[in-house]
């Protein structure tokens, strides 16, 4: 529906009398110019309007309970949640991942006719077997000097599973320690980070890592059961000092290992276990020499 004009409500007077007025349009209206004072009055109304919504916002934002600031509890609670859906590895796993690529499995043939590539566990009577640890990236590697000696030939086997001839290039009797030169390395050999014991406790965990009864590489964690220890073998032929004793299952073939704390690094190597039995098993008393010592074998003096 159309709307109906404006129209004056006073009649022209030029017009009759009696005569109908004649339709006269409103003017438009007259636009008042907004004053100076005013205007500038109006901006800072707008502009006070506009902070104090921003301040709203903000205040709103805050206390909301989907924006709080986090709190301890909030991250404790997220990370149990993550590692829920993820849990972390042990110390103890973390340790034999760092130690792996650098241990060894050594063999002593006694046999001539022994070439050591079938499994060392079939023909156990007939070898020494024993572990090492690599402690330089030239083939350098310590073991127990019992496991070597009187061998005719020596093999080792790394981690990747190649095998190789080795050497001994030095001795140190008063500790039953070895110093093995393998003649074929793999590639990106990786030796083992040595850690003085100056720091070493009882009770700190420890794992021992070897080829027990020539299977392997096998893993056992303990704790540092005390230090400076004194081992006499069974026969009474060899007597050592200054031992860590550690309660991390140890057998014939873990001698030569490395003893490793926590963080992967190698403060020892496995020489003897201490049993009254002829059984010469475990019982949980086991010993090694500590990495100054063994490290001296080989020349080094790196702490």
């Amino acid at each position: 529906m159309n709307r109906a004009p404006l129209y004056s409500r006073s009649p022209r007077r030029d017009t009759p009398v009696g005569a109908a007025p004649v339709p006269q349009a409103l003017p438009p209206p007259r636009r008042r110019r907004a004053h100076p004072r005013a205007l500038r009055w109006a901006l800072m109304g707008a502009l006070v309007a506009l902070l104090v919504a921003a301040a709203l916002l903000a205040g709103l934002g805050r206390w909301h309970p989907g924006a709080r600031p986090l709190t301890q509890g909030d991250i404790d609670a997220a990370v149990r949640t993550s590692l829920e859906k993820e849990p972390l590895p042990s110390a103890a796993a973390r340790a034999y991942r760092a130690i792996l690529p650098s241990v060894v499995r050594v063999v002593a043939l006694l046999d001539e006719k022994d070439n050591g590539d079938d499994d060392p566990a079939q023909r156990a009577m007939e070898r020494s077997l024993g572990t090492g640890v690599v402690i330089v990236d030239n083939g350098t590697i310590l073991t127990s000097l019992h496991v070597v000696a009187g061998a005719r030939r020596i093999r080792v086997r790394f981690f990747d599973g190649s095998d190789s001839d080795a050497q001994i290039i030095g001795a140190q009797p008063e500790n039953d320690l070895a110093v093995l030169r393998a003649l074929k390395l793999p590639d990106d050999l990786e030796p083992a980070t040595m850690r003085s014991t100056a720091d070493l406790e009882p009770g700190d965990e420890v794992i021992a890592v070897g080829h027990p009864f020539g299977i392997g590489p096998s893993v056992t964690r303990g704790i540092v059961s005390g230090l400076r220890r004194e081992f006499v073998s069974p026969e009474g032929k060899t007597r050592l000092t200054n031992l860590i004793q550690f309660d991390a299952a140890a057998n014939p073939g873990n001698s030569g290992g490395p003893l490793v704390t926590d963080d992967g690094q190698v403060v020892g190597i496995v020489t003897a276990i201490l049993n009254p039995t002829p059984a010469r098993t475990f019982i949980g008393i086991g010993f090694a020499v500590p990495i100054e010592n063994a490290a001296a074998a080989a020349g080094m003096n790196p702490f």
